[in-house]
This record gives structure tokens, C-alpha cells and sequence, in this order.
């Protein structure tokens, strides 16, 4: 207490200038109009310099989390207009019943919004880093998309970020395809080089389709729902051996400048996988007898 009194003792005349000041300000600007209107329009230009940076911090969070909803709302739409697709094609059957299977098959899916927090396109064992993890509800081979069309498969999971296997990795990443509304489907695979390019191989010999036709998830995997786009066909190849076709395949989704994605959480994956592996144990001990 004592050294507050000597320090307030000691610079007594600076607080009493300081008080004179603010003083002289306020009956300056309360018994003078000009300076009264000078003082409040500088003041109103700084605080709506303020609000303008405040309104840009804002926009840009409101941008981002725009983006994720955008992402989730492409992948919803697209997932309709495939089941709406097969209603329309099969108009003779029970439009309804077909309707509501439709409706329950997209109700078992999940999304988790994430952002890519690293990623690269000119390697040939690309990998990719998202901010969603163990935490989030994200686990080991899970399908990630974004609104364009399919990314890659969850590889590795911590609590907060998760590794992607994405569809530009040459040695790890194949996903099931099909050539939408002809049912034949094959693998997509890159081999490097073009991140725009891939390619979709062991399409049957006798499979019917047409450059420009598109791409999509054939639903076969544990991993995709169908209908989830991967690109358009732009050129069809000879296997090596002569009996299936190499499409090449302009991918929907662009790799160098991906942000927003989404996780494909499947409810019945897990019951899928257990049925899987009961079937492959039950083939390996007929074999083993």
C-alpha cells in the first residue's frame, strides 16, 4: 500500500493533466457543434473500419462452413437423382415400394463434414491428411467424397485426423466402377503423371457404352454407396490380353485444389464386413478338409 502512495505521490501532476484533458475534450465537444461533428465522424470512420474487418473475419468462417454444407448437400443430391434414375428406368415394377427401398438405402449412410488439411497430387503414393478422426466418428476404411464425386478410402485414424488413400495413388487405391445406366463395371486405377486422368480396367469384352458416358461407384464395395460419380469416359482401350476393355476416364473431381469432404459412415458396413470375412473362413476350412 505504501508504494502505491509513493508512486501516485510522485506522478500526481501526470493524472492531473490527464483528467484536465479528458475534461477540456468533453466541454469542447459537448458546447461545440463543429467540433462535435468533426470528432464524431472520425470516430464513426474508425468504428466502421472495425466492422468492416469484423464482417470479413465472419464472412470467411460463414464461407467455410457454407462449403461444408454445399459439399454434403452435392452428395445428397447426387445419391437421389441415382435412386430417382432407377425408378424412372423401371417404371413397370412397384414405383412405390422401389421408392421407399431407395429412400431406407440412403437413410443407412452418415456424412462427416472434414477439411483437408494436407494433400498432394504429384506422387505416385499421393496422400491425404483430413481434421476429422476416432473422435469424429471416423474409422479404417471408410469412403470419403466430396461434392464433385469420389476422393479416396480412410487408410489411418487418430483421435483428431485421419490419413486418405486417395483414387490418385498407383499402388494402393483401387474402387469398384460401373458405366452408369448399362451396369457393367470394373477398377479404377492411376498410374501417375495427369491428376485428371485415371483409368477404369477389366470392363467385360461385351460391355455396351459410348464415350461419354459417365463413371460412377458401383456399389459392390463396403465401402461407396452406387451412384457416387468418378468421371467420363473419353477414350476405351484393348486390354493387354484381348478380352476386357481399359477406359480412360476425365476425373470429376479435381485433386490440386480440394478443401471441403466428406466421410461416408455406413451403418451396416460392419455387418458387411463380419458376413464377408464368415464367408471367406467357411470357403478356407472346406478347402483346408
Amino acid at each position: 500500500m505504501r508504494n502505491l502512495l509513493d508512486f501516485l505521490a510522485k506522478y500526481h501532476h501526470w493524472f492531473i493533466f490527464i483528467l484536465l484533458e479528458v475534461a477540456s475534450g468533453v466541454l469542447l465537444l459537448k458546447y461545440n457543434s463543429y467540433q462535435n461533428s468533426v470528432w464524431f465522424s472520425s470516430a464513426n470512420a474508425a468504428v466502421g473500419k472495425v466492422y468492416q474487418w469484423e464482417s470479413k473475419v465472419i464472412a470467411f468462417f460463414y464461407q467455410s462452413r457454407l462449403n461444408e454444407e454445399l459439399t454434403q448437400r452435392n452428395f445428397y443430391l447426387e445419391r437421389q437423382v441415382d435412386q430417382l434414375r432407377r425408378l424412372y428406368a423401371d417404371l413397370t415394377k412397384d414405383t412405390t415400394q422401389m421408392e421407399r427401398n431407395g429412400l431406407q438405402f440412403l437413410s443407412q449412410y452418415q456424412l462427416i463434414p472434414a477439411k483437408v488439411v494436407d494433400n498432394s497430387v504429384n506422387k505416385l503414393e499421393n496422400l491425404m491428411t483430413i481434421d476429422k478422426g476416432r473422435a469424429d466418428g471416423v474409422e479404417v476404411d471408410m469412403g470419403v467424397a466430396c461434392g464433385n464425386g469420389v476422393v479416396g478410402i480412410v487408410y489411418l485414424v487418430s483421435d483428431h485426423y485421419a490419413v486418405v488413400i486417395p483414387a490418385l495413388n498407383a499402388t494402393m487405391s483401387r474402387i469398384s466402377c460401373a458405366i452408369r445406366g448399362r451396369g457393367y463395371f470394373g477398377y479404377l486405377h492411376w498410374y501417375g503423371g495427369d491428376p485428371s486422368v485415371a483409368y477404369v480396367e477389366d470392363v467385360p469384352r461385351h460391355a455396351k457404352f459410348k464415350l461419354g458416358d459417365w463413371i460412377e461407384t458401383s456399389g459392390f464395395s463396403s465401402i461407396f454407396p452406387s451412384g457416387v460419380l468418378v468421371g467420363k469416359i473419353e477414350q476405351a482401350y484393348n486390354s493387354r490380353d484381348g478380352l476386357s476393355y481399359k477406359l480412360k476416364v476425365r476425373l470429376s473431381t479435381d485433386f490440386s485444389c480440394l478443401r471441403d469432404v466428406c466421410v461416408i459412415s455406413d451403418k451396416g458396413i460392419a455387418e458387411r464386413a463380419a458376413l464377408m470375412q464368415a464367408a471367406r473362413d467357411s470357403i478356407e476350412m472346406k478347402i483346408n478338409r
